[in-house]
């Protein structure tokens, strides 16, 4: 299984001096029957841990319970608020800059954290000091690389590429026998009657295309491509 957790001591951190931090988010929530609960952090927990491995940042460990909200109905689909993620970010991120971590990256594995993108846009009005990722735009440009065909609308929830993911970085989590696949790519109403309205098994995506080669290239593409705009902001640009 791939780590999720930092273990350095705080003195090899201090001795390499990082110039960014990495905050995953991911969620409790249902993944219908194949993927477990904890998805969503496995997932932002393993590409900020390649972020960080690549660009030499600092690891930090991730917020697993999150808003979830739309998954009510489902068992054992848990939240907090967003007015509590949005604290938690804060202080967070205010903690990363008081030990002298001018740049807070937060790599957000759960679409229903809208919260997090306003978050952003507040400490960053006086300039560049949070970056949500990963954006629309870098999910695309993975996809393509990787050979995933449905967009990231019709493979929205425990589909093709997060079963992927997960069978390249950590297989033993993935229940193959259980893949259901389901085309729900009509979901008008989704935050007003949740994702029950819309899918029975709790997938809205393609599990069943999913292979670990795709997993690794999604990895691989997702790390360069959100590793180049670190690059870009922390140079000002």
């Amino acid at each position: 299984m791939t780590s999720i957790w930092n273990t350095e001591t705080c003195y090899e951190i201090d001795d390499r001096k990082p110039r960014f931090a990495v905050i995953p988010i991911g969620s409790f929530e249902q993944h219908g029957r194949h993927l477990p609960v904890t998805t969503d952090t496995l997932v932002a927990a393993v590409l900020s841990k390649a972020v960080c491995d690549a660009y030499s940042g600092l690891l930090i460990s991730p917020i697993t319970i999150s808003c979830s909200h739309e998954h009510v109905g489902f068992p054992a689909s848990f939240s907090i608020s967003a007015e509590t993620l949005a604290r938690v970010l804060k202080d967070l991120i205010g903690s990363i800059q008081a030990q002298g971590i001018a740049f807070a990256v937060i790599v957000n594995g759960h679409g229903g954290n809208y919260i997090v993108g306003n978050v952003a846009q507040e400490l960053n009005m006086l300039g560049p000091r949070v970056f949500v990722c990963p954006t629309r735009q870098h999910w695309q440009v993975a996809m393509k690389y990787a050979g995933v065909e449905k967009s990231i609308s019709e493979d929205m929830h425990g589909g093709e590429v997060e079963t992927s993911i997960l069978l390249h970085a950590m297989p033993e989590v993935v229940r193959m026998d259980k893949i259901e696949d389901c085309e729900a790519t009509e979901r008008p109403l989704l935050t007003l009657h949740g994702i029950r309205r819309y899918t029975q098994s709790g997938i809205i995506g393609f599990p069943s295309k999913a292979t670990p080669k795709k997993g690794q290239l999604l990895l691989e593409k997702m790390t360069e491509v959100i590793g180049m705009d670190i690059e870009d902001l922390l140079a000002g640009r």
